[in-house]
């Protein structure tokens, strides 16, 4: 009975300090590797090296020293191709435009995008806008960015929030015929089904928005998980008849609660062959 006890006692004390003061900072890099073709074979992404992240939620238990170390480590990947799939902030805070310098620093020969996400969105938005603005990424709400690379073109296009704002995938795909490789990002994972469907155009939908679960039980998987969220909680799917690829990241920071368990905070580097 003591050594129940004091099992149960190290569970109770012991599990919300690891989720907070450890897991939470623990980044895991995860290395995926995809094969692409369009008619001839030879997708135009072949060697691309592409980082992407999401759901940083900046204010909420997230700061700058934590966006400096994340910048870094992003750097040192040596990125071709670099995707931010929506949340920048959790809430507006005050010193947001005191990080610019920082994604600034981003390295991506091929281009630096970024979407908006639910929280983007829900506060003051345009805030967000304006920080993307002068960050050295391109902010994409429902349109698209066609990428010259090595006489071959592929194309990223991302949505407004599925949430909280107005997206709408036939004005961001307009003038994009099947034959086409589009890197579509979309903040909320489920709607990856529309694509896979309707767009063949889309070659392979990055997005975060779940965290994971954020809190994972042995067994019991994630304990909950956000509206569109729901069936593409964490990692590489393959969707529809085409075998369309869905990568759902589970983010850097959190939100709710200040907790990650058995869900670290995940970095994504994809590379094409």
């Amino acid at each position: 009975m003591k050594w129940i006890a004091g099992i149960g006692l190290f569970g109770a004390v012991g599990t919300p300090l690891y989720s907070f003061g450890f897991e939470r900072g623990w980044l895991e890099v995860t290395n995926v590797s995809l094969r692409l073709g369009d008619g001839d074979g030879v997708s135009p992404l072949q060697g691309l090296r592409l980082v992407h992240f999401s759901d940083i939620h900046y204010g909420f238990y997230w700061g700058r020293e934590q966006f400096v170390e994340l910048a870094e480590r992003i750097n040192r990947l040596k990125p071709d191709l670099i995707c931010f799939t929506g949340d920048l902030v959790d809430s507006v805070p005050d010193d947001l435009m005191n990080c610019l310098s920082i994604v600034q620093s981003l390295e991506a020969p091929y281009g630096k995008f970024a979407i908006l996400g639910n929280h983007d969105s829900r506060h003051e938005v345009n805030q967000v806008v304006d920080f993307w603005a002068e960050s050295g990424f391109k902010l994409l709400i429902n349109e698209q960015v066609a990428v010259e690379r090595e006489g071959r073109r592929f194309i990223v296009a991302g949505t407004d929030d599925y949430l909280n704002g107005s997206p709408d995938l036939p004005l961001t795909l307009r003038d994009t015929s099947e034959d086409d490789t589009v890197i579509m990002l979309i903040h909320e994972p489920d709607i990856a089904d529309v694509c896979a469907l309707s767009y063949p155009q889309v070659k392979l939908q990055l997005s975060g928005h779940s965290h994971g679960g954020q809190v994972r039980l042995p067994l019991l998987s994630a304990l909950a998980t956000p509206p569109a969220g729901k069936k593409y909680v964490s990692g590489l799917y393959w969707l529809g008849d085409r075998k369309m690829p869905l990568y759902t990241t589970r983010g850097i920071g959190t939100t709710g609660l200040p907790i990650r368990l058995f869900c670290r905070p995940e970095l994504t580097v994809m590379g094409f062959v």
